[in-house]
């Protein structure tokens, strides 16, 4: 029983050295939220492991720019432009044995843009109109609107009859509208997406066009050849007298010439004859 009692206390004294000795990272700042830049560090302490290099990760890719083969425990990140794009998760990477490393999010507030500004359809078919989002974190709730010309919001929910479909994920959503009409679909839409840190939002244009209107290129075609078949008709109607007018000309200056020539050898032989 004192054997058991003295080995349970070796292995406590142990675990309690090893947790001392463990590899510890201080972030700073631990978090970003809504700023325009920051600086990233991260410090390496109470730990004996040899650091073979550094980088850091932005949402799980490599930074090349911040990779390095020093063994300092010490490294930053400067971030001079927060954007949309450029939040998430950064982690810093120490390459020790095991490799240790440490999270920092650089939160920001939503970006929604439409994928088109401006989208079309034909009457009785179907318009679809998509919106996306960047940011850390992305929007939970997503929703569209019909926009009045007065400045006036009617929001559009799924199951309403099945004229509208929403499809959402938390980076993006879509609008499909079914059997379009010229008087009631046309005009602009409104896509919004809202997270934690606030709602941002995108305007659509849909322009709804007659069945008819495919046909208008084609008859633009017919009325172009119609024209051109035309005015070939009518230079030739023209032309054809010219040609009989200049055939008769052409004709009567032979028989000019052969009546002189006549003329000329009944000449001759009148004087032979004297």
């Amino acid at each position: 029983m004192k054997l058991l009692w003295g080995f349970s206390a070796l292995v406590l004294c142990f675990c309690r050295a090893s947790a001392s000795t463990a590899p510890n990272i201080m972030a700073d700042p631990t978090e970003v939220t809504n700023q325009t830049s920051a600086v990233l560090s991260c410090n390496l302490t109470a730990s004996s492991l040899p650091i073979k290099g550094s980088h850091w990760l932005h949402n799980g890719k490599v930074l090349t720019d911040s990779k390095t083969t020093s063994d300092n425990p010490y490294t930053t990140l400067r971030l001079d432009k927060i954007s949309p794009s450029s939040g998430g998760k950064y982690e810093c990477v120490f390459l020790t044995e095991p490799v240790v490393q440490r999270t920092i999010e650089v939160k920001t507030t939503p970006h929604v843009a439409a994928y088109k500004h401006s989208e079309h359809g034909n009457e009785n078919d179907k318009a679809l109109m998509v919106c996306v989002s960047h940011g850390y974190p992305l929007p939970t709730n997503w929703n569209w609107f019909k926009l009045g010309a007065d400045g006036s919001q009617v929001a559009i929910t799924n199951g309403t009859g099945d004229k509208y479909e929403i499809k959402s994920t938390p980076n993006k959503t879509s609008l499909a509208i079914h059997d379009l009409s010229i008087a009631e679909d046309m005009g602009d839409y409104a896509c919004s997406g809202t997270s934690d840190l606030g709602t941002a939002t995108d305007k659509i244009h849909l322009r709804v066009r007659s069945r008819l209107a495919a046909l208008w290129p084609f008859l633009g075609i017919v009325a172009e050849v119609i024209i051109l078949v035309t005015i070939i008709f009518i230079y030739e109607k023209r032309r054809k007298p010219d040609e009989v007018n200049d055939d008769d000309d052409s004709g009567s200056a032979p028989l000019k010439s052969n009546a002189a020539t006549n003329h000329k050898d009944k000449n001759v032989r009148q004087r032979n004859s004297n």
